[in-house]
């Protein structure tokens, strides 16, 4: 066990290697980088120094120096390896302070709603799925079933519009508000009103947070626990005598939950949990927009930084979900 732990972790070097490197080169071999932006606003700006508002080469030199683009962009990433033993990921082009600056500012955020949708997700989705095997056919299988299509089939954005129209913004009811992550007299309010105020705001866009992995996790959980109960081992279980909840609960869900744990590998992802839509819809500043904004205004140094932990995270995630077979099933040796 501990000979492949060590393996695993010397594997992950040239494996975040492999995902910085080719990262680092699309980006930076993307047009319309922030010299080319810079240029552009010298050019409107008149400041450029150049003739018919063009821009002279001692500028764009000076620019290429500036953002670090005088070196070849195989040095330009040994640079940004060797910086990165100690956490500098240098600085955003656009918002002129630190990545770990930037980042650290939109980790709260996405922390918040990643961690609280994953929890909710499995406390509900996990329970569900199971009862819907142990009720497979039943009315109560096929309404919920139905209902689970339907919440699937709507997309997030149409779903965040649809929440704030009816329940928020007093156009048909009043009951959550409209956007941000809390009331404008929030540090005026004790504990108690602060955290109610917080799980107000938090309603809606957890909601759209959750709708997308809500359905595949419960039909995962009840298709995994239905093929379990069809296998030879919990027929011979059923005919020695044992109580059908003993033979579901104690022999064939520890089973099913095998696929469950595959799904765990990217559970520290909800560090950097994001997304665009709802970010922009909630207008809550995360990780989101702070990757889209990053793309759009060719922040390198913010993407990259973006990239390195996400890739990090993945794969420390992955090998966590495999070590969590052994707790599930202690038959599976990875020696």
């Amino acid at each position: 066990m501990v000979r492949y732990l060590m393996k695993r972790l010397l594997m992950m070097v040239p494996t975040l290697l492999g995902i910085t490197l080719v990262s680092f080169v699309i980006i930076n071999l993307a047009p319309g980088g922030p010299i080319e932006q810079k240029i552009v606003q010298l050019r409107f700006s008149g400041a450029a120094g150049g003739n018919d508002m063009g821009v002279s080469e001692e500028v764009v030199e000076a620019l290429k120096k500036q953002y670090g683009f005088d070196k070849p962009i195989h040095i330009r990433y040994g640079i940004w390896l060797k910086n990165i033993i100690t956490f500098d990921f240098g600085e955003s082009f656009s918002y002129e302070e630190p990545v770990t600056t930037v980042i650290a500012g939109r980790f709260p955020v996405s922390l918040q709603f990643g961690v609280i949708s994953l929890i909710m997700t499995y406390l509900v989705c996990i329970p569900l799925g199971v009862f819907k095997a142990v009720k497979d056919g039943t009315k109560f299988d096929v309404s919920s079933s139905f209902a689970l299509m339907v919440l699937y089939s709507i997309p997030p954005l149409i779903l965040g519009i649809l929440l704030r129209m009816f329940l928020a913004g007093g156009a048909y009811l009043d009951l959550f508000p409209l956007s941000d992550l809390y009331s404008d007299n929030y540090f005026e309010m004790g504990l108690l009103d602060q955290v109610l105020d917080r799980i107000h705001h938090f309603i809606l866009p957890l909601l759209c947070y959750m709708i997308g992995s809500f359905t595949v996790l419960t039909f995962l959980m009840k298709n995994s626990l239905l093929d379990e109960i069809r296998l030879d081992y919990v027929r011979t279980a059923r005919a020695k005598g044992l109580e059908e909840k003993t033979v579901v609960y104690k022999h064939a869900l520890r089973n099913a939950l095998i696929p469950i744990v595959t799904g765990l590998s990217s559970f520290l992802m909800v560090f950097f949990a994001g997304s665009i839509i709802i970010e922009q819809i909630f207008n809550l500043d995360g990780m989101g927009l702070l990757g889209y904004r990053a793309a759009l205004d060719r922040d390198y140094n913010v993407l990259m930084g973006l990239i390195f932990f996400q890739a990090v995270l993945a794969l420390v995630g992955r090998l966590i979900s495999d070590l969590l077979y052994l707790v599930i099933d202690p038959r599976i040796d990875f020696s």
